[in-house]
Order: C-alpha cells, then sequence, then structure tokens
C-alpha cells in the first residue's frame, strides 16, 4: 500500500488532473497525468467503477494491487497520476504481467526518472 502522502486528498483535488492531464491508454487500464511542481512526489488515484468489477471487495483487491505495483516502482517523478480500470481482467492478471503493463503505461507517459 502506498502511504498517505501519495494518495488525492479532498473532493475536488482529482478534478485538475481530469482537466488539464494527457492520457495514455492501454488495453485493461488508462493513465491520465499532469505535472505538479508543488509538490516532491507524485500523488495516485486508482478508479475502478462498479461496471468493472460489481463487489466492492474486488474492486478493492483491483485497487490494492495497482497501488502496490506503482509503490515498487523507482523513480516516479512529480506528477499527479490517475489510473482508471476498464477490464476485470486486471484482477485476474500475474503479478509480473500486470507490472509490465503500469510500466509500459509509465514509459509511455515519460513519468519516470531517467538516470
Amino acid at each position: 500500500m502506498i502511504g498517505r502522502a501519495y494518495r488525492f486528498h479532498g473532493h475536488n483535488s482529482l478534478k485538475f488532473v481530469y482537466q488539464h492531464g494527457q492520457t495514455v491508454r492501454g488495453p485493461l487500464m488508462s493513465l491520465r497525468y499532469s505535472r505538479n511542481e508543488k509538490r516532491q512526489n507524485y500523488r495516485l488515484a486508482v478508479v475502478v467503477s462498479k461496471k468493472v468489477a460489481k463487489s466492492a471487495v474486488d474492486r478493492n483487491r483491483i485497487r490494492r494491487r495497482l497501488y502496490e505495483v506503482i509503490r515498487l516502482q523507482p523513480g516516479i517523478d512529480c506528477y499527479d497520476l490517475v489510473l482508471t480500470i476498464f477490464n476485470a481482467d486486471v484482477a485476474r492478471l500475474p503479478a509480473k504481467e500486470l507490472d509490465l503493463k503500469v510500466a509500459d503505461l509509465l514509459g509511455r507517459a515519460h513519468v519516470i526518472i531517467k538516470s
């Protein structure tokens, strides 16, 4: 699970990302991102609708898995990130494959710091 400093807080905190962010789309999920110079860390939200998974248990499982995958990614720069899930298959993907799909989205968005 990612720490409190890496999450969005408040009702309107995602508004800026949805209005001004850019989007990278994959077959199972999309990443909307926006640069945030005011922060030292990235912020992340994972959005899983009821259309994807009816059960709250399943939606939360998907959310927790993705939080962990992002937490383990090295060198994410100061961006606001919103990961939107389209397909319930994310819940059944092997961890390695899920990690590769998220890393691909982050790489295409140029969110990861090159060292």
